[in-house]
């Protein structure tokens, strides 16, 4: 996780908890004045629009208070979904088994986008068997975003 990415969540993932929501993730996409900052929160009873609109007022009021980024940008605050981003090594844990798509920092035997299933995972690396059959041991660091892929049965 970036620094900046590591003082956003220091600064609202206890915001969020503090109105009884997980802080799943948090994403910053600067890109000039059309910058995005999301917050990913999820329950156990599931998110509904309206719990959105809770965090997202506190959440404004401490960006607010604290300015944490400097210019523009717009805060989205939203439900992990079914095809959840995965952002830190508990939740790579928790999703063994699932299917997800992943980007790479950099490339890996000349590509940057893998898709497979997640075998193991600990606090630096996941296992991941791909669609097919590559073995790939991928340490953290080096995933720049990874989303489970809904399974319908």
């Amino acid at each position: 996780m970036s620094s900046r990415l590591d003082k956003l969540h220091e600064l609202l993932a206890p915001v969020v908890e503090s109105l009884g929501y997980q802080c799943w993730g948090i994403e910053f996409l600067a890109q000039g004045r059309h910058s995005l900052l999301r917050v990913y929160i999820d329950h156990e009873n599931g998110i509904a629009v309206e719990d959105c609109e809770a965090v997202s007022r506190q959440i404004s009021a401490v960006l607010d208070v604290e300015d944490p980024i400097s210019g523009e940008y717009n805060l989205e605050v939203s439900s992990p979904g079914m095809d959840r981003p995965l952002f830190n090594a508990a939740q790579f844990a928790a999703y063994v088994g699932s299917e997800v798509k992943i980007r790479l920092t950099a490339p890996l035997d000349g590509r940057r986008n893998l898709q497979g299933v997640i075998r193991a995972a600990n606090d630096e690396a996941v296992q991941v068997i791909g669609v097919e059959g590559q073995n790939w041991y991928l340490p953290l660091v080096s995933i720049d975003k990874a989303n489970v892929i809904p399974a319908f049965d």
